[in-house]
């Protein structure tokens, strides 16, 4: 079968803003990793126009090109056509799933769309992960470096309905996502999250019928989980002046809901970044600034973060302003291989960008690193030594707010 057979593959305007100037190579880790051109963007690009021009067909050779791509989006940041390579990817990866089926493919569907945003699954799998940790089983390595990652202390999160209400007159109402790794396994950036948001002034909702931001899903190709989930969120923050997420992953997937939803309205345009939210607090002087005295943090940007919304300043802002000396490691801001699943379905590469991004950390000299992302944290304490720790600004400035000395 040659061709495209859905709505949502890559059109032809996508896929001609290309101009193969090869601008995107030196910014795309797996083209970094293998000098192939198949695994850079312009080769995936070139793939797909084939594949859209019927000179090509979706197969194996189709599938390894697209799935050996990070989705980091790296090379849009740096395109001068502008091409929408995460969007074009999303849509590949469709297509992937709809002539391509299988029972791999069906049963991380089922993962990312059902299970994931299950709160009871991820419950027991909290439960399950404890166990894990302490006994050794032949696990897949992806798994045992996920479990490596996690946080000691897993806790649970702040409770579904909550409205956290600020001193004063509130300057607007928030909705945040709680998603579901960050809700079961980072419920302290939730609380910090909450509280800095209170303390700036805002009236913060946690919504009932709120799930998981769908973004594993959509970059699978999940196409009907996807908009399953962007559906049901887009319901229960209808009504909010702001609507925030604390991992970056999901908000930039949040930002993107245009995609995935039959009549998005103004959801996008609503969503924020916590990072966002909090620098612009400390900016207009409804957050506190502390004095530089807690030594040194290596910065780690997240690809979704950085790449995909293009926030780096507010980062380094919050952690300047918590009085953290910022070190930066990596002027390019190289994935370090999370990407989801990545780690399931090419270990080699993901433990390879692991390596080096810890390597960065560990050169720079600073025990203390900001992440703003679950799965790029849980990567770095995969690769790095006991003796560092690694936390999301926010959490990093709260803890400034909470005990300033």
């Amino acid at each position: 079968m040659s061709g495209w057979v859905t709505a949502q593959a890559p059109t032809r305007a996508e896929l001609a803003a290309c101009v193969e100037c090869g601008l995107c190579l030196p910014h795309c880790p797996t083209f970094r990793l293998t000098g192939l051109e198949t695994a850079s963007p312009r080769g995936r690009l070139a793939a797909m126009s084939a594949v859209a021009a019927g000179v090509a067909e979706v197969d194996s050779v189709f599938e390894e090109i697209m799935g050996f791509c990070l989705q980091c989006r790296a090379c849009e940041a740096v395109c001068p056509g502008l091409v929408p390579f995460g969007r074009a990817m999303e849509g590949a990866r469709i297509e992937l799933a709809a002539q391509r089926p299988s029972t791999v493919r069906r049963l991380r569907h089922f993962l990312w769309g059902r299970f994931v945003p299950s709160r009871r699954a991820i419950a027991l799998a909290t439960v399950a992960a404890r166990a894990f940790r302490s006994v050794p089983l032949p696990l897949p390595r992806g798994i045992k470096r996920g479990l490596a990652g996690l946080r000691n202390s897993l806790q649970a999160s702040l409770r579904r309905g909550q409205v956290i209400r600020p001193e004063g007159k509130p300057l607007a109402t928030v909705g945040l996502l709680l998603g579901c790794v960050m809700d079961a396994w980072f419920g302290r950036v939730h609380v910090a999250t909450v509280d800095l948001l209170r303390r700036a002034g805002y009236l913060v909702v946690l919504p009932t019928s709120q799930t998981c931001c769908g973004a594993l899903a959509a970059h699978d190709g999940g196409l009907v989980a996807g908009r399953r989930l962007a559906e049901r969120n887009q319901k229960a923050f209808a009504g909010l002046d702001l609507i925030v997420a604390n991992a970056a992953g999901c908000s930039a997937h949040l930002k993107d809901y245009g995609h995935w939803l039959d009549d998005p309205g103004d959801f996008a345009g609503k969503v924020r970044d916590i990072n966002e939210i909090v620098a612009s607090a400390i900016e207009e002087g409804r957050l506190p600034r502390f004095e530089p005295i807690r030594g040194r943090v290596a910065v780690q940007d997240p690809c979704h973060l950085r790449h995909a919304q293009r926030v780096m300043a507010a980062p380094r802002q919050i952690l300047a302003a918590a009085g953290y000396a910022v070190v930066e490691i990596d002027p390019d801001g190289l994935c370090c291989g999370a990407a989801g699943s990545y780690a399931l379905t090419h270990p080699d590469a993901s433990a390879e960008l692991g390596r080096r991004k810890a390597e960065q950390v560990r050169a720079s000299g600073a025990l203390l690193v900001a992440s703003a992302n679950p799965g790029c944290e849980m990567q770095l304490r995969s690769y790095l030594d006991q003796g560092f720790e690694i936390a999301h600004p926010i959490e990093l400035y709260h803890r400034a707010v909470i005990q300033p000395e």
